[in-house]
């Protein structure tokens, strides 16, 4: 029969998983007491913490991978938006950018509109790269046009869905517009979507510019979230 420390009896307990309950404090609104609580039950997180990453959202990129693979050895790679830094952790060891494993050493670049804590095998500077110069900026950065464009991105909340699908719908085209002028032939675009209807003109665009493109929910996405990534491979420079 299985004790506590202190010698009380806790037989049935810990069969079961059980949840954090967060009580609205004063200033703090329903919305964000939900995100806590959600938070602080969801597995991802706890598994982020124990495995290192600086996110959940290292998860989404590492299953988007698995099932696609366009971090391969030798790619060069830009990380839009890349803070807190998860993506590019998932991405160092699987383009071999320290240099240590099999195959040609790869390179990573992360972008961010603020600073970022440095990572081992990963060059990050802050830049806006919708500014006049980035694509050439990041060109030089790499040292040469990039296999693989990624972003992680989503434009600040407002609360309105349907505001905040037009934001990170904008914001998605905005990336891959610079990916059309960093990417090398054959080259891969990633990056988040919310689905909500105005994510049309995007496709239709990506299928212009690539010979396939596909809308993936990894299973570390939210069950409840709108989001999804699309992804576009064998860019048509």
């Amino acid at each position: 029969m299985a004790k506590k420390p202190d010698g009380k009896n806790t037989s049935g307990r810990g069969q079961r998983d059980l949840k954090v309950k967060v009580k609205t404090a004063r200033g703090r609104t329903n919305s964000s007491t939900r995100w806590l609580q959600r938070q602080l039950n969801d597995p991802y997180v706890a598994r982020a913490q124990a495995e290192g990453y600086r996110g959940r959202a290292a998860f989404k990129i590492m299953e988007l991978d698995d099932k696609i693979g366009f971090l391969v050895p030798g790619a060069r790679v830009v990380d839009l938006g890349c803070a807190p830094g998860g993506w590019l952790q998932v991405a160092v060891p699987r383009i071999n950018a320290l240099g240590e494993g099999k195959g040609p050493k790869g390179t990573i670049l992360g972008v961010d509109l603020q600073e970022v804590d440095s990572l081992t095998g990963a060059e990050i500077h802050v830049l806006d790269f919708m500014d006049e110069g980035a694509d050439d900026k990041v060109k030089e950065w790499l040292g040469g046009k990039a296999d693989v464009v990624m972003s992680d991105m989503a434009a600040s909340s407002s609360g309105h869905k349907q505001t905040d699908h037009l934001r990170i719908i904008s914001l998605c085209e905005a990336a891959a517009y610079f990916a059309f002028d960093v990417l090398e032939d054959g080259g891969t675009f990633v990056a988040k979507v919310l689905a909500g209807g105005a994510e049309g003109d995007l496709q239709k665009l990506l299928k212009q510019k690539f010979t396939k493109v596909m809308n993936v929910k990894p299973p570390s996405s939210r069950s409840d979230s709108s989001e999804k990534f699309v992804v576009a491979t064998g860019f048509r420079g």
